[in-house]
């Protein structure tokens, strides 16, 4: 074979062309994302045994889901989720506080790439999602 060099405009590229590899782009696409990009963003993996009955890996979080905390202080509670927090990329389980030194409780924020979603709140909508991403919808 023979070993030469391609001009610039032919040289082949391991990623595509459409996707920036730059940090500060990357990020600046996190901060201003839109809602509808930010509901993806904030996807959990299902259970094994969810898993194993849908078929696929994650789904976007959504309220009234059933979720078991993997990751962080928190770790081994369970719980259901209350809001999904699109603003600052977090969800708010119902009984999950923190108290304040004035004694309020607020809510405490976690990502949801943190936790495990071990029940799903199915409705049409739901289910047609689950076999659009090719999964079993029971």
């Amino acid at each position: 074979m023979f070993n030469f060099i391609r001009p610039k405009s032919q040289q082949v590229s391991k990623f595509p062309h459409n996707v920036s590899t730059s940090r500060s782009k990357a990020r600046k696409a996190y901060f201003n994302a839109p809602s509808s990009v930010r509901r993806t963003i904030l996807s959990a993996p299902l259970s094994k045994e969810l898993r194993e009955q849908y078929k696929i890996k994650a789904l976007p979080i959504r309220k009234e889901d059933k979720v078991l905390i993997v990751r962080g202080s928190k770790k081994g509670q369970e719980g259901t989720i209350s809001s999904v927090y699109r603003l600052k990329y977090s969800i708010q389980l119902e009984k999950l506080t923190k108290e304040k030194s004035n004694g309020a409780s607020v809510p405490l924020n976690i990502h949801p790439s943190k936790v495990v979603i071990t029940k799903l709140h199915l409705d049409k909508d739901r289910k047609a999602l689950i076999e659009r991403k090719g999964g079993v919808a029971a």
